[in-house]
């Protein structure tokens, strides 16, 4: 257990938060870029996937305590939540490691006593891998008016897009939760779980251990798990059935149970969301965060100007050259030397990169320490930024429509690269599109 000491607060706070930031073996959708930095704390619109989240929290008056839940080893988030303890003196933040993948709503009930000390009333609960406004008070004040024992954030997506996600089925006067399913087969509603909950504490608990109950006398199917099921497949030997019923999923094992009762409701969220999945949903992502903070006029923004598009990050120590133009939805890490005369569009470029003089990148990820020459073009296909898939057909073959450098990757000088995935460590030294590059 990862943590840091608290000051004493007057008053015992009656919300807790936990971000669920899952494990090494999951996030095989966000390599390349995975290979070299843990999904949550890959940097969207200047900061890592998990800093956003904490942002939100922070504007929750009475939270004195944020957990991550997840099964990386517990050095991964060390710095981080060193950092994050010094923006962020309200709370405390403490890293929680599983043994192994327990799920979504095993991993809660198996942090059950640390979770519950200081005897919290709610409990909010958010995936790491969401992008979104994170409308927390609102959750909160809906939670009070209702007397709720659950709260679901919800959005309103496509029909043909809603079967991939968990859809709900509510009262549009009420707001009361009468239906969930996750991914159903047939379309029963556009809206759709945002991976982001609140919970009253007596209510949650008990409901994952009745879920276990279940689970443990079902009778055993002697068949092998989809692998669609794998995820929630018995990871414990097959004479441990404490340890196999712990593995549940608030999405499939929970929110159908909780829809039972009369005290579910969904805010539905007016505002952006979308997931971060696969690597390349890292750009609209980063789109999205840019535009609510320059909503928000955030001095971490560039001032627009002749060769400023807003909106733009840029690291403090980063050297942009000024006839360089950047925007709109440009992200720039930490040292990065961007050169005389170049472009870059709807792009994430990450630390310790060069762009070289007249050199193109549109609607990419340029990875860390990676190089692109001179007069080089490394671009993507524009999508919707509402979109939720980030894949095309490009002469028959579903390729990427984000084009992902990995770390240390070269393209030199003239060079041309689209839609392509480039592994660590590569160097293009001839036109390539529509490949992934190993």
């Amino acid at each position: 257990m990862l943590q840091l000491p608290l000051r004493e607060h007057p008053n015992q706070s009656s919300t807790k938060a936990v971000i669920l930031v899952g494990g090494p073996s999951r996030g095989t959708r966000f390599r390349p870029l995975s290979l070299d930095v843990p999904k949550p704390l890959f940097e969207v619109a200047g900061h890592p996937i998990i800093h956003h989240c904490l942002k939100a929290i922070a504007k929750v008056n009475d939270v004195r305590e944020v957990i991550l839940v997840g099964y990386y080893d517990e050095t991964v988030f060390r710095d981080f939540i060193k950092d994050a303890a010094k923006e962020f003196p309200q709370f405390r933040i403490q890293y929680l490691r599983e043994y192994t993948a327990l799920g979504t709503a095993g991993g809660l009930y198996h942090f059950r006593d640390a979770i519950l000390k200081g005897k919290p009333e709610r409990l909010l609960v958010l995936n790491a891998d969401v992008c979104c406004s994170f409308p927390l008070v609102e959750m909160l004040r809906l939670f009070e008016e209702k007397d709720a024992e659950a709260v679901i954030l919800g959005t309103r997506v496509g029909n043909d897009a809603a079967t991939n996600f968990g859809c709900i089925v509510s009262d549009s006067h009420t707001k009361r939760v009468l239906h969930y399913v996750e991914k159903p087969e047939s379309h029963i509603s556009n809206l759709i779980n945002c991976g982001v909950y609140l919970f009253a504490t007596e209510c949650i608990f008990p409901a994952i251990r009745s879920a276990i109950k279940r689970r443990t006398t079902r009778p055993r199917l002697l068949s092998y798990p989809s692998s669609d099921n794998l995820e929630s497949s018995f990871v414990a030997g097959d004479d441990d059935e404490s340890e196999r019923s712990e593995v549940l999923r608030l999405e499939q094992d929970i929110l159908s149970d909780l829809a039972d009762s009369n005290r579910f409701f969904v805010h539905e969220t007016k505002d952006f969301w979308r997931q971060i999945k696969s690597a390349g949903s890292a750009v609209p992502a980063n789109a999205l965060y840019l535009q609510k903070a320059f909503q928000a006029q955030s001095e971490e923004l560039m001032p627009p100007s002749a060769t400023i598009v807003p909106p733009v990050f840029i690291h403090p120590t980063a050297t942009v050259d000024p006839t360089a133009k950047l925007g709109p939805n440009v992200s720039i890490g930490a040292r990065v030397v961007v050169g005389a005369g170049a472009r870059i569009k709807d792009s994430i470029v990450l630390e310790d990169s060069e762009i070289r003089h007249d050199a193109c990148v549109m609607h990419s990820i340029i990875g860390w320490s990676s190089r692109v020459g001179a007069w080089a073009r490394v671009e993507g296909t524009p999508i919707p930024i509402s979109s939720h898939s980030t894949s095309i057909i490009k002469q028959g073959v579903k390729v990427q429509s984000i084009t992902i450098l990995g770390k240390e990757c070269g393209v030199g000088d003239e060079v041309r690269v689209q839609n392509c995935v480039c592994l660590p460590y590569k160097e293009l030294k001839r036109d390539v599109a529509n490949e992934v590059i190993m």
